[in-house]
């Protein structure tokens, strides 16, 4: 499948993000695309090694000549967020993606691309194998479950990766640097809610809210788009004098993309059904025209359930938590004053669903500060306790912090002029990027970030622009290229581990 990938350009990294394609990879299903990839290491005779997380590293010696340039480490994520259109059935564990170049982009059907960060993990094979390039000494470093947890990051082995230099290719904007990123952490809460069977005189309804268009929790997080957990909680917030009860709720796939569709079902007075129908009608109206130019494709709709539920919650207990998710933090916190344009702390309610009184929530808490990360965990912890849940953080991972005078930023920067002709944006973004993490773990290393053009990552909307990635593959191999010819006496940075 998806041959015709291998008539783009630059061909051999389109080769091998065909491979990608082809091998199922969402987070957590990594296995095969490890194997396969250690089998091609072998083909060519290249050192392989995994740390005890299952974090894949790949080696290839310097070109004859340049041995002691600073060692590069072409760093990249294999897996990649699995979303499907609701009406397209795709097994992400076992069906390959299927692409199409659609006015001089490459997108999917129905489903995630996978560019993020396929094109950035293809880049690197093909440096790898690519014997008309000059290099020093190169590490491909392939981490797992970045897109779910950051697992692979946090759990890298200390003390394993050799070179001097980090190039991270999980950036998504042409003519862009990156030197500096978000921190984040998952904030879960559960709790078992009281529950009741269905009264005399209530009827079964099915709340549902779809066609939003999604995205990146970071990098999409202030440009206006509806979040569906927040919307319908808003449609229910509206139910509730009625004397609506929840009976289930389900909401966002993952925690890292802006939820598209939420659904809820519902017991509700038979009397007041008219009601309920004018004012869910009404509501359509009002969130199409607030979202307006931005998410047109909005739809929502109450109609009879298809079956009675056998219980809900109490009508104490659906108010109570359908008032706590109303007020729960979302999107934007507060923009930076240090990075004018950049957001500082955002939240994203990626996850919430609800299922015979079992209530879980998880949400995505980003920011340029670790103590606006604290302090959002701890408002949530603070709000759900009012209805008697847990709260917990998990995979807290670190902001990285900019380093402005940095000697490769500087390499790259002269390149991207002398190459394309103009200088390159330098930036931090609202995402969780690995560098954090990794320069937590080896403090000296010089990095940077950059990549194709990619528009609609976490999204059956994803897709990347061709001549971005040409653009991209020109760069990286230049500044490989360039590094080899660095001094001798490592000016790129110190020893991983010695501090900068």
């Amino acid at each position: 499948m998806n041959a015709h990938l291998e008539q783009l350009s630059p061909r051999p990294l389109w080769r091998h993000f065909r491979t990608l394609c082809n091998t199922p990879r969402p987070s957590g299903h990594e296995a095969a695309l490890v194997a396969a990839l250690e089998r091609w290491a072998d083909g060519l005779g290249l050192a392989h090694d995994r740390d005890a997380f299952g974090n894949l590293r790949i080696r290839k010696p310097a070109t004859p000549g340049h041995e002691r340039a600073p060692g590069v480490i072409l760093q990249g994520h294999l897996d990649m967020v699995a979303q499907a259109n609701a009406d397209h059935p795709h097994d992400f564990t076992r069906d390959p993606i299927e692409t199409r170049v659609v006015d001089g982009w490459l997108q999917a059907r129905h489903t995630t691309l996978g560019a993020d960060n396929g094109l950035g993990v293809a880049a690197a094979l093909a440096i790898l194998e690519d014997e008309t390039l000059v290099h020093g000494p190169l590490e491909a470093l392939f981490t797992l479950e970045e897109e779910s947890s950051m697992g692979g990051a946090l759990k890298l082995a200390e003390g394993w990766l050799e070179g001097r230099v980090l190039l991270n290719l999980d950036s998504e904007d042409r003519g862009q640097v990156y030197i500096g990123c978000a921190g984040g952490a998952d904030v879960i809460v559960d709790a078992q809610l009281p529950t009741a069977p269905p009264a005399e005189g209530e009827a079964a309804l099915s709340l549902a809210l779809t066609g939003l268009s999604g995205g990146h929790s970071g990098i999409d997080i202030h440009k206006g788009r509806g979040n569906a957990n927040r919307l319908l909680v808003r449609v229910l917030r509206a139910l509730e004098p009625l004397g609506a009860r929840l009976a289930d709720y389900q909401g966002g796939t993952l925690r890292n993309a802006l939820p598209r569709e939420a659904f809820a079902t519902l017991l509700l007075p038979v009397e007041e059904q008219a009601d309920a129908r004018a004012r869910v009608e009404a509501l359509a109206d009002e969130l199409r025209d607030e979202l307006a130019g931005v998410d047109d494709g909005l739809a929502l709709s109450l109609a009879p359930a298809a079956a009675a539920p056998d219980e809900a919650l109490t009508r104490e207990a659906s108010r109570l938590l359908v008032r706590a998710l109303h007020v729960a933090p979302c999107g934007v916190e507060r923009m930076s004053v240090a990075l004018p344009g950049v957001v500082e702390t955002s939240n994203n309610l990626g996850v919430v669903s609800l299922e015979a009184g079992r209530f879980h929530l998880c949400a995505l808490v980003r920011s340029l500060r670790d103590s606006a990360t604290a302090d959002m965990a701890d408002r949530f912890r603070a709000l759900f306790e009012l209805v008697g849940a847990r709260t917990r953080v998990e995979n807290a991972y670190p902001g990285w912090t900019p380093d402005p005078s940095s000697p490769l930023l500087a390499r790259f920067r002269r390149l991207h002029a002398e190459r394309l002709g103009h200088d390159p944006e330098v930036k931090v973004i609202h995402a969780g990027l690995e560098c954090g993490i990794l320069g937590g773990k080896y403090p000296g290393l010089d990095m940077i970030s950059f990549g194709p053009q990619i528009r609609g990552a976490h999204s059956p909307d994803e897709r990347v622009e061709l001549a971005s990635v040409e653009e991209f593959w020109t760069l990286l191999r230049a500044l490989v290229a360039e590094l080899a010819t660095a001094g001798a006496d490592g000016a790129e940075g110190g020893a991983p581990g010695a501090g900068r």
